[in-house]
């Protein structure tokens, strides 16, 4: 039996054209925050560069619209979603050389000479970009979220507190690294169990920037938040590589343009966030005992972080080599 033909007159045609012109001018952009969060203003500050100066269309996703942190990767990946915000923490088994960001006390804790390390490290701008696309993804820009506080049930100024408690992690191996060579017991935990997690003492403390620790109400389920000065949060804007090369020259610089407004605008508008945040959550919450650690008292956790930093070469060879010696390379540059 012959296939039937079906004709399709002139307007058929344009309907169906249009409909896929109209898909190529829609982006979809998924990232781990909710909308009013860090990552999410950086999206919206994306969205509206590209919408000001475009025909296109840029649909945000904020956190468990389309699942976890692994789901939206998978979906960037795949090029149902065009761009993806992600954490290196949550990229670490994809690419282990991306878990520098989690050897200890690396960064500096924030201020211009981090945004100045960010604006030309030659590991972020140059190196990452190499690794990032062997897995299918264009890495259009890193930025920091926060000082790395921990909120616990128990006060905390030296790993011995750290003996036997839970404390819930990303699943990230040197992230987990890190906790045991602090003296935890490193607890990897979906982040929609976090809450109960605690209120059930499943886990006894949690780490994440100021700002997340506030919106997301750990404070409530904790009693005691420690400043260890150990990491500032570090996230990525990726983009699907085949999505991003096959675009023309004029819209990959409409996309580039659009990651340095958004950019520059999520490091002035981090100034002051940290205390901002301390500020709510002590107006919530009164009694939460807030913990500085002294120089002296971190000393210990930094004599940690040089296990840590052994497994981080162990576990990524030569490219991690690389890359933590350009890390320190481009720090020093800042500093001097």
């Amino acid at each position: 039996m012959k296939p039937t033909k079906i004709l399709l007159g002139a307007s058929a045609f344009a309907l169906i054209a249009a409909s896929a012109a109209q898909a190529q001018q829609t982006w979809r952009y998924a990232f781990e925050e909710a909308i009013d969060e860090v990552q999410g203003v950086f999206a919206t500050q994306f969205k509206e560069h590209i919408e000001a100066n475009s025909d296109h269309e840029v649909q945000l996703f904020p956190f468990g619209t389309l699942g976890e942190s692994d789901d939206i990767m998978e979906q960037t990946q795949a090029g149902i979603l065009q761009f993806v915000n992600q954490s290196p923490g949550f990229t670490g088994a994809l690419i282990p050389a991306a878990q520098v960001f989690f050897v200890p006390y690396l960064l500096p804790q924030e201020g211009e000479e981090l945004n100045e390390f960010f604006r030309t490290s030659v590991a972020i701008n140059e190196m990452f970009p190499e690794i990032y696309a062997e897995h299918g993804l264009e890495l259009l820009t890193m930025y920091p979220e926060g000082e790395v506080v921990i909120t616990t049930k128990q006060p905390v100024r030296s790993p011995a507190d750290l003996n036997e408690q839970n404390i819930r992690v990303m699943t990230n191996p040197l992230l987990v690294e890190s906790y045991r060579a602090f003296g935890a017991v490193p607890t990897p935990l979906p982040w929609g169990e976090v809450y109960g997690g605690l209120q059930t003492n499943m886990i006894q403390g949690q780490e994440n920037p100021m700002f997340y620790v506030e919106s997301t109400r750990m404070y409530e389920v904790t009693d005691y938040l420690t400043f260890t000065g150990h990491n500032n949060f570090t996230t990525a804007l990726m983009a699907n590589q085949d999505f991003f090369d096959g675009l023309s020259d004029e819209d990959r610089q409409l996309i580039r343009d659009a990651v340095d407004v958004a950019f520059e605008y999520i490091l002035e508008y981090q100034q002051g966030l940290t205390e901002a945040s301390l500020e709510a959550i002590l107006e919530a919450k009164p009694e939460m005992e807030i913990i500085r650690l002294t120089e002296e008292e971190r000393q210990p956790f930094m004599d940690a972080a040089e296990r840590v930093e052994e497994e981080f070469l162990r576990m990524t060879g030569d490219t991690g080599a690389r890359i933590l010696e350009q890390m320190k390379a481009d720090l020093e540059a800042v500093r001097n």
